[in-house]
């Protein structure tokens, strides 16, 4: 039973990209419309901002360090993990194709499509090492604190992995849906936009480990993880949300939408 519940903690964010990839089959259109895409990139932002905070900022603040005030440690780790994803944006060439521009090293050896793929699994990396570093910090304080009951214990872990994979679903509709107009083809932009999500449950299990397993490292990694979710958050979600065509608000307000809800969900199953 407790296997299963870590399982499906894993791999709900993946489910939940799986979802989004699917509206290819729905929208008729090979594009999402400025505002429909305000609306979803808004929406991600708020529930990535929300969980960074809640879910994992707050957290680290409960562990008592001896070695380093807290504080410090969560402004340290947070930073690195900024870092580690402004590095990665520098050397892995991806192109974002809501904000139609390329970054990382110039390359000729990678088509738009293979950009893309890359900009989507920068994105997801994350997103997975969050939902694992919250899982294994829940599994690690259920051993040590010799309590049964695994559902208090993982509720965090839930909580940021629902709220991922509530934002996963608008999001996996932004990632395939481009991909159809790239490839002609529907099947094959509704696989890309699932396998770009098979990077969480590979992150997710790798925060999982290191979180459960090094003790010491749990404030770390969870400010870690934070640092690289707001990343993602300002430098692709929000400003997707606020550019574009058209004087209007949709974007703020699905934000707002998107943070409240995260923080219901962490107010009711913690």
């Amino acid at each position: 039973m407790d296997i299963l519940l870590i399982t499906l903690g894993i791999l709900i964010p993946f489910i939940g990209t799986s979802i989004g990839s699917s509206f290819v089959y729905i929208f008729k259109n090979k594009t999402i419309s400025i505002n429909l895409n305000k609306i979803f990139s808004g929406f991600a932002a708020g529930v990535m901002f929300s969980a960074s905070i809640f879910g994992l900022i707050l957290p680290a603040l409960d562990y008592q360090t001896t070695y380093m005030p807290n504080v410090l440690i969560i402004v340290i780790s947070f930073v690195l993990g900024f870092l580690l994803l402004l590095f990665l944006d520098h050397i892995i060439p991806h192109f974002h194709s809501q904000q139609n521009y390329e970054e990382g090293i110039r390359t000729t050896k990678l088509n738009k499509k293979q950009k893309m793929f890359l900009a989507i699994l920068i994105h997801n990396i994350p997103e997975g090492l969050s939902t694992g570093v919250v899982l294994g910090v829940g599994l690690a304080n259920l051993a040590y604190n010799n309590s049964s009951d695994i559902w208090l214990a993982l509720s965090s872990g839930f909580m940021i992995a629902l709220g991922i994979a509530i934002q996963n679903i608008p999001e996996g509709a932004i990632v395939s849906l481009p991909f159809k107009s790239e490839t002609n083809s529907t099947n094959k932009a509704f696989l890309y936009g699932v396998f770009s999500g098979i990077v969480e449950p590979i992150f997710a299990l790798i925060g999982l480990l290191l979180a459960y397993f090094i003790e010491p490292i749990m404030p770390w990694a969870l400010a870690f993880a934070a640092g690289c979710m707001i990343y993602v958050t300002i430098e692709d979600l929000i400003p997707s949300a606020t550019s574009g065509k058209g004087k209007n608000h949709y974007g703020i307000i699905a934000f707002m939408i998107g943070f409240i809800l995260m923080f219901l969900l962490d107010f009711l199953l913690s």
